[in-house]
């Protein structure tokens, strides 16, 4: 719970900061959540009123107010435009400055309260450094080109078996989505685990110095966000700066199987722990054995400690995952027993899903988001599997000058897995043509630019035992592949 006080008081301009006069009558309002989605305002919530490039928050003030919001941050020159408007609610309002309070005393406590502010967002994100700073959790950034949600998921499964654990929700990773994670933080917060995205140069400096990590952990560096940021070597200095904004005391720690990753041990002033297949690492694995769809096993070895595991999570690219995550349980004191009982969590498996298809088949739902490296990782784990391996590739976006090779270095590993290709979208035709070249039969590849079309041809070559992997950008949604080829619970025996 965040009260009147500690919001008006921290939004304000650190340097102007002076403490408002909270009547007595409000010195008990409290607000549950601050939200920036008017779809996600519930009663008891604070909205704050963003202005973007498709929306402006400030539209949906009534909303927020009628879905019970007990206020919203406002810019304060938008309130005048939509007065009328808001002289149409059942409840009263107030356009409330911060620094003073003035209005309070005369305001019954039900008033929808607009704490006008220079900037939304800016004030979003003072309210959010004050707030962090209030507390002393062990704050965990992850960044990395692919994989940050996964390992963010896994990270949290293990340290919630020691620690009392904050974790940013889905893929809360920006400017905007990290303040208001941080401003779930209680006293009883041992541990946050925040996943830092990366849209610009700078970004992740920038997320850093709100949130404070004393831990960072780099997963890979890929081509992923190229069409931004232009080149391979600006996308390392961007993901570089978590580890440049650790604390002498803190630790870096980072994928050894990745070059770039590697790198960056000379760019921090934090102690370095590196992690992967590589025995020169501090914690490394080896003795991998993919299990399909029942999980991955393999030995992890740690300073003079041998320990062997079996988990649930798919795919060999998982190693990885879980050897950042036990870095990161051994860094904090967790024992053995502990770190391997929060990988084995089932319910940690985020963005891959297997469900029942039509026919009998089995559908790999991996459509959260498509790069190079995951492509590749999902082909692996098809490979895996025993059956006829259909793949169903979509376009990956935002690859910028490698989007034609690297469409085709996934094509030639299809070549090498699968027995069925499926290619819908402009981009994901290199796939196909590679694939051939490659050696797959023609025959065997179909190439189509609507998911429809998708759709009705696998309804049609379905049959039971079949594995069918549908991946893709998110921007090409082939979720709808998904949802269309999925047999209802009361079809599944």
């Amino acid at each position: 719970m965040l009260s009147l006080i500690h919001i008006l008081f921290g939004v304000q301009p650190k340097i102007t900061r002076q403490m408002p006069h909270i009547p007595a009558a409000w010195q008990e309002v409290t607000f549950s959540a601050v939200v920036t989605d008017s779809r996600q305002v519930e009663p008891g919530v604070l909205f704050v009123a963003l202005a973007g490039d498709h929306t402006d928050g400030h539209n949906f003030l009534t909303e927020a107010a009628q879905r019970g919001a007990v206020g919203a941050l406002v810019q304060s020159t938008a309130i005048e435009p939509r007065r009328t408007e808001l002289e149409q609610l059942e409840r009263p309002w107030i356009l409330l400055n911060p620094a003073t309070g003035e209005g309070l005393s005369t305001a019954p406590v039900s008033t929808f309260l607009l704490i006008g502010v220079d900037d939304p967002l800016m004030a979003l994100q003072r309210l959010a450094v004050y707030h962090r700073r209030q507390f002393t959790p062990t704050v965990v950034g992850i960044t990395g080109s692919v994989g940050k949600t996964s390992t963010k998921e896994v990270m949290a499964a293990v340290l919630q078996r020691r620690f009392c654990t904050l974790k940013s929700q889905r893929s809360y990773n920006s400017e905007v989505t990290i303040p208001t994670t941080l401003l779930q933080l209680t006293p009883a917060h041992e541990v946050a685990v925040l996943e830092l995205g990366m849209w610009a140069p700078g970004e992740i400096r920038f997320l850093a110095d709100l949130a404070r990590p004393q831990i960072g952990v780099v997963t890979n560096i890929g081509p992923s966000h190229l069409e931004r940021l232009g080149s391979i070597e600006a996308i390392t200095h961007a993901k570089a700066e978590l580890v440049e904004s650790l604390p002498a005391d803190g630790v870096a720690i980072l994928n050894a199987d990745d070059e770039r990753v590697l790198s960056m041990a000379g760019r921090t002033a934090a102690r370095v722990l590196r992690y992967g297949l590589d025995p020169a690492a501090e914690l490394w694995a080896d003795a991998i054995e993919s299990r399909g769809l029942e999980g991955i096993a393999f030995r992890a070895h740690y300073q003079d400690e041998e320990v062997y595991l079996a988990l649930p999570l798919l795919g060999r690219h998982s190693v990885h995952t879980a050897l950042s995550a036990i870095a990161v349980g051994l860094t904090l004191g967790m024992g053995w027993d502990d770190i391997v009982a929060g990988l084995a969590d089932k319910n940690t498996q985020l963005r891959l899903f297997v469900v029942p298809g039509v026919g009998g088949s089995h559908i790999i739902d991996d459509t959260y988001n498509a790069a190079p490296a995951s492509s590749l990782a999902a082909l692996n784990l098809l490979a895996d599997l025993n059956g006829r391996r259909i793949a169903v590739l979509g376009d990956m976006l935002e690859l910028g000058t490698t989007e034609e090779s690297a469409h085709r270095m996934v094509g030639r590993r299809v070549a090498e897995v699968a027995h069925h290709l499926i290619c819908v979208g402009s981009r994901a035709r290199w796939i196909a043509e590679e694939a051939r070249l490659s050696g797959m039969d023609s025959a065997n590849i179909l190439v189509f630019e609507r998911n429809n079309d998708v759709v009705d041809a696998l309804q049609t070559m379905l049959r039971p035992g079949d594995y069918v992997l549908v991946k893709g950008s998110r921007g090409v949604a082939l979720e709808q592949i998904v949802i269309a080829l999925q047999r209802h619970p009361e079809e599944v025996k």
